[in-house]
């Protein structure tokens, strides 16, 4: 039976960066795994694992993840704080139902993410 997530992974080439900007935006500590040169980053957002992977052509190619959507109170303020963090645009807002709106973004990594709100 499937429950639910327990974990987004990104691949990205700074494995750590990534996940030490993110900690800044989320206000969560950054966890290491390193083996070698080897390198797993990821922060625990209430028994969510958001993690950072190093991408390869074996594993998985920069930018070929999956886009997870993060909920939030109010889609433009919270756009316009991580646009002033570092991020560029990538598509909407689009209006896709009544009261709910979504966007995507780009954070300084280049793993495009969405926000999804009101």
């Amino acid at each position: 039976m499937i429950r639910g997530i327990r974990t987004v992974m990104v691949f990205v080439n700074d494995p750590e960066a990534a996940a030490r900007w993110w900690s800044t935006i989320f206000g969560a500590d950054v966890k290491l795994d390193v083996e070698g040169s080897n390198v797993y980053a990821w922060l625990d957002l209430d028994g969510m694992e958001f993690g950072f992977h190093q991408a390869s052509p074996k594993n998985n190619p920069h930018g070929g993840s999956t886009v997870p959507y993060w909920t939030v109170d109010d889609l433009e303020s919270e756009r316009t704080r991580l646009l002033d963090a570092g991020c560029t645009h990538h598509r909407g807002p689009l209006d896709v139902e009544p009261g709910r709106r979504i966007c995507q973004l780009v954070d300084p990594f280049g793993t495009i993410f969405g926000l999804d709100g009101p």
